[in-house]
């Protein structure tokens, strides 16, 4: 007699899919490791040395809603529970210490509701801490995430607390977090004729530098004043950076892993932060930059705009951008955006879409943007030439525009002062 027996085959592949399955689980936390890669900030990094760097010191804080750890836990209230180090003074840049004022609102000083420290303000009225505020602080801390354009306050708040610290004698620490829109240099420097609060120094408009490097650079390169405005003496911090540990320059925030946290109101999303150093430079004309929408700078618009024929001029012309039509009426957004441009007004416009972060070049974006404004409505579209000249840092650029010029002769000019910067940053870089 001849059998066959068909119970063997079933137990194998009983014990084949069990291994299977183990195997599976095993792989998969090593798949999601290699997509999310493990990156510390430099907070991270002081909570995993137990706050080693500060014990027995006095803390000053520089800082906001940004400042957390990779738990979400907020800078602030770790200092006040770390043992060894007292918690005694939080500064707020603009937005305040936990990020809840709009844009230009002046922020009132008092007392922090979650920690009991007294809380100074440094966008109003004083945007440096004064020496009364240092005097019972041993070490000045800043920690606030960046978006990467030389015309976001916070790199300000920065660089003039470096100089209360200075002036104070007491050690400066940044902890370093990633540059959100990675390693790209872009747009022109600043003209020492232009410096105001929204640009201090000689960077290009968009720096590719994180805010660790920045400080370094700022240091080093004796942009750091003491005294009176007309005399001015140069004076260096006693800086101390802590890096991240497994940030790449080229990374950009999607592929960090890290949290997102809104820097400001409007700066709603990594994608937005893309787009910022281009369609921000907007805000010196009557073309609106999205304001009063929920996705503001990533549409553009106004009631008079030809969507089609501007969508047509801007077709590839930069790499890296996904153009489409769009209708949208600005309204007053509370804690976001109060009256902007056309408010209750119907606008026609266009959506940004960022499809290539490593291509996409914001700043020749929004010369190339504005110069089609400028063509297709020269009676109807506006340039603010003080705004303009004190967003992109030179007069000549909004010069340049009125008079018609091309946008890859602009271009052209502007290059050539990033090529100097993109040189003269290379010594300050802590990361590959």
């Amino acid at each position: 007699m001849h059998f066959v027996s068909h119970s063997h085959p079933s137990s194998v592949g009983l014990v084949f899919k069990l291994i299977l399955l183990v195997f599976l689980a095993f792989l998969t936390p090593q798949l999601h490791s290699q997509k999310q890669p493990t990156i510390r900030t430099g907070l991270d990094v002081v909570v995993a040395t137990d706050f080693s760097d500060f014990t027995g010191k006095r803390v000053g804080l520089v800082t906001n809603h940004t400042g957390i750890d990779r738990d979400g836990r907020h800078i602030a209230d770790l200092f006040k529970q770390a043992k060894g180090a007292e918690l005694v003074a939080l500064f707020g840049p603009e937005h305040g210490v936990r990020g809840q004022a709009e844009a230009g609102a002046k922020i009132a000083s008092g007392i922090d509701s979650l920690t009991g420290v007294r809380v100074y303000s440094l966008y109003g009225e004083i945007n440096k801490p004064t020496a009364a505020m240092l005097q019972n602080i041993d070490v000045l801390i800043f920690d606030i995430q960046d978006v990467g354009a030389r015309f976001y306050t916070y790199i300000s708040t920065m660089a003039l607390a470096m100089e209360a610290a200075a002036e104070a004698k007491i050690p400066f620490y940044v902890l370093d977090r990633p540059n959100p829109i990675g390693d790209l240099v872009e747009g022109p420097g600043l003209d020492p004729a232009e410096r105001s609060f929204v640009g201090m120094y000689p960077i290009a408009l968009r720096h590719g530098m994180t805010v660790g490097e920045l400080a370094q650079m700022f240091n080093e390169e004796g942009w750091l004043k003491t005294g009176p405005k007309e005399t001015p003496q140069t004076i260096k911090a006693d800086l101390h950076v802590i890096k991240m540990d497994g940030w790449r320059r080229d990374m950009v925030f999607a592929e960090t892993g890290l949290p997102w946290v809104s820097p400001s109101p409007n700066m709603t999303s990594p994608a937005t932060a893309l787009l910022y150093p281009g369609t921000c430079l907007l805000e010196a004309t009557n073309f609106s930059e999205g304001r009063g929408t929920h996705s503001p700078f990533e549409k553009v618009g106004a009631p008079w705009l030809d969507s089609q024929e501007l969508m047509a001029r801007l077709q590839d012309r930069v790499p890296g951008i996904d153009l489409r039509p769009i209708d949208f009426i600005p309204l007053d957004i509370p804690g976001k955006a109060l009256n902007p441009k056309f408010k209750g007004t119907g606008c026609r416009g266009l959506q940004l879409e960022v499809t290539d972060p490593h291509q996409f070049r914001a700043v020749a974006f929004g010369i190339h943007l504005l110069c089609a404004l400028q063509a297709l409505h020269p009676k109807q579209f506006v340039i603010k030439e003080n705004s303009m000249a004190r967003l992109s840092g030179q007069r000549w650029v909004a010069q340049m525009i009125l008079a018609g010029n091309k946008p890859a002769t602009i271009l052209e000019r502007i290059e050539k002062e990033t090529a100097g910067f993109r040189e003269l940053r290379q010594k300050y870089l802590l990361y590959k």
